[in-house]
């Protein structure tokens, strides 16, 4: 049994295991006062300031609230989305805003439908139709395969397998059923960033298959190493087929309440894909279009917001040092950190509330058991450092002192 088969979540799983990581952590701990002042790492909602532009584009397009947008998105939206692309990634050819760019209400809506328009979309599968989700994974992925009626096959992502899925490990039968393939560059929570070897590697794979590639890049502009993530487009040819990237302004803009993103790549897949976003999702706001139209097109705050995550790293460089299984990731904006010494994800993340007033989340709740009975989430908790740099340094100094 392969890697991959071996990852796949056996369907006498508990049922706990498929309900919200956050929920699971509010019965953790609700019957324990925190010892401290709380500070809240474990949701990743980004606290940096907001662009200062937001508040006057809003304004000047307070009337736009008053008309039904196109569901595709606006002209003005979808030309400055293809044009970041062109601009941010080394492109065979400009995106054609026109038949390659949908917009999103932020990419969880679009990872989630399209699963469900990839069933329909695929050719028939050899076998039972599959998605293939990295583990630990963000939890629109599984919820996507569930509701296409396609089975989630978990791609174990640890320490031996760079925190990416093991491409070797897949067997060719899994592959042949396979509807889509998500995949995180970085990847969350790990902050994995796949090279360009990788990415074409798994082009090459899905175009031989037939399924299609669903690459979340939400976190490419956290990068912490002055190293851009390479992004699909770039290694997917001319035609960009089989491959669909999905961007938002959450992470990059320090806009998660705008709710707004994009979707763009393979064109004969989005033309299927916006007949059933047509029916099933709400259209985006205009005036919250135009306030990303003035987002893609202005990178000062974008390198404002990477110095702030840079330097909080180096925070996390000097106070945790070599503590708990710790090296700075590539990209991301989490810390994904070994606590199996010090009791275990659960165990440590009631301590750090009890005594530190530490919100974190255990590295079981955002993964699945594979059919081996491993869990590659399990020993590990996940903290988000999107505080400020100031409540940021006293929550590591806490956590420092609390697990030793």
């Amino acid at each position: 049994m392969t890697a991959a088969t071996a990852a796949a979540t056996p369907a006498s799983q508990p049922v706990a295991e498929g309900r919200s990581p956050f929920v699971r952590l509010h019965e953790l701990l609700a019957d324990i006062k925190p010892g401290q002042t709380p500070i809240n790492l474990s949701v990743g909602e980004p606290q940096h300031p907001i662009p200062p532009f937001v508040g006057p584009v809003l304004q000047a397009h307070l009337n736009d609230f008053g008309r039904y947008p196109a569901n595709k998105g606006t002209e003005g939206f979808r030309k400055a989305a293809a044009a970041w692309l062109g601009r941010r990634y080394k492109l065979s050819r400009p995106v054609d805003h026109e038949s390659e760019v949908i917009v999103l209400n932020g990419t969880r809506e679009g990872l989630f439908l399209g699963a469900i328009a990839a069933k329909r979309y695929v050719p028939r599968r050899a076998g039972a139709p599959a998605i293939l989700i990295p583990n630990p994974f963000y939890a629109a992925y599984s919820a996507g395969a569930a509701a296409a009626d396609c089975e989630p096959v978990y791609l174990p992502t640890n320490r031996e397998t760079g925190f990416l899925p093991d491409l070797d490990a897949i067997d060719e039968k899994l592959l042949a059923r396979t509807v889509a393939f998500y995949i995180a560059s970085p990847s969350n929570p790990q902050g994995a960033v796949a090279d360009e070897s990788y990415l074409a590697r798994l082009v090459a794979m899905a175009r031989r298959h037939g399924f299609l590639i669903f690459a979340d890049e939400c976190y490419c502009e956290v990068y912490l190493n002055g190293k851009p993530p390479r992004g699909m487009l770039e290694v997917s040819g001319p035609d960009f087929a089989n491959v669909l990237v999905f961007h938002s302004l959450s992470k990059r803009s320090n806009l998660p309440g705008l709710r707004i993103g994009f979707a763009a790549g393979d064109r004969k897949f989005l033309a299927r894909y916006i007949e059933l976003r047509n029916i099933a999702a709400p259209q985006v706001p205009m005036p919250a279009q135009e306030v990303a139209i003035a987002a893609y097109a202005d990178e000062k705050h974008v390198d404002k917001n990477r110095e702030l995550y840079v330097a909080k790293f180096d925070l996390a460089d000097q106070i945790i040092g070599n503590r708990y299984g710790y090296k700075r990731p590539a990209g991301g904006f989490f810390l994904w950190l070994d606590v199996s010494a010090q009791g275990g994800d659960e165990a440590a993340a009631k301590k750090l509330w009890r005594e530190g007033g530490l919100r974190v989340i255990p590295g079981h709740y955002l993964a699945r058991d594979g059919a081996d009975g491993k869990n590659p989430g399990e020993g590990y908790i996940r903290v988000a450092l999107v505080q400020d740099k100031e409540i940021t340094a006293e929550a590591l100094h806490r956590l420092v002192a609390v697990l030793g």
